[in-house]
């Protein structure tokens, strides 16, 4: 009874975990970060309100996440030095070191394969922001009716910040909110697969108890 007992619970707890993880969400889009304290830092505002100063490090990451504490980081050279180094100071001009992560295969949208990664020097005025910057050593960029970027460099071809749900290239709708954000401000009310996990977890602790208990009494009998 014990053994049987012990298999249903196993299989009841694989089924609850399979079904979280076919519900999970995310989104695919091009993520937004600062370099500071020598890590990065997930930006505060959007690239076309940003103005970074002479000898900022700022990144662009393109990958599928859950939100901003899901999202992945860019990779490569983070040294402003390093990026900037054949890119003398002009009077008048800032130096903005960009690096720019077009993501793996894996969060490219189907039939697309990402770029190599790159790193970019922008000579920029002193004014300018970091849409300005990645503008100038990174056409063409592509942006939706509600300022999302969706594409730096050309890439990807298509898609701008699509949900994606059930595998990274099961595309579901277009829902992503604001220039290059992470979607948080997606529907919070949807308890996620993480509480559904949880409360089958509490299930299966419980039906497991009253299999433990049935098994006992019947000993006794």
């Amino acid at each position: 009874m014990l053994r049987r007992a012990a298999v249903l619970l196993v299989t009841l707890f694989l089924a609850l975990t399979a079904t979280a993880q076919a519900h999970a969400t995310g989104y695919r889009y091009w993520s937004f970060w600062d370099f500071d304290g020598g890590h990065w830092t997930y930006a505060t505002q959007g690239p076309a309100t940003a103005r970074p100063s002479d000898g900022d490090v700022q990144g662009f990451r393109f990958s599928v996440s859950e939100d901003s504490a899901d999202a992945t980081k860019p990779r490569g050279t983070t040294s402003f030095a390093a990026i900037c180094a054949r890119t003398p100071a002009q009077d008048g001009k800032k130096r903005v070191a960009l690096v720019i992560d077009f993501g793996t295969a894996a969060d490219a949208p189907s039939g697309e394969r990402p770029p190599a990664g790159r790193t970019a020097c922008a000579r920029v005025s002193a004014d300018a922001t970091t849409a300005d910057a990645l503008a100038s050593v990174a056409k063409p960029l592509r942006y939706d009716t509600n300022a999302l970027l969706c594409a730096i460099a050309g890439y990807p071809r298509t898609g701008c910040g699509e949900q994606v749900s059930g595998g990274k290239n099961d595309t579901k709708d277009t829902t992503a909110p604001g220039a290059t954000a992470a979607p948080d401000s997606a529907d919070k009310n949807d308890s996620g697969p993480t509480v559904g996990l949880f409360a089958g977890a509490g299930a299966i602790a419980l039906l497991g108890a009253a299999a433990v208990w049935q098994a006992r009494r019947r000993r006794h009998d």
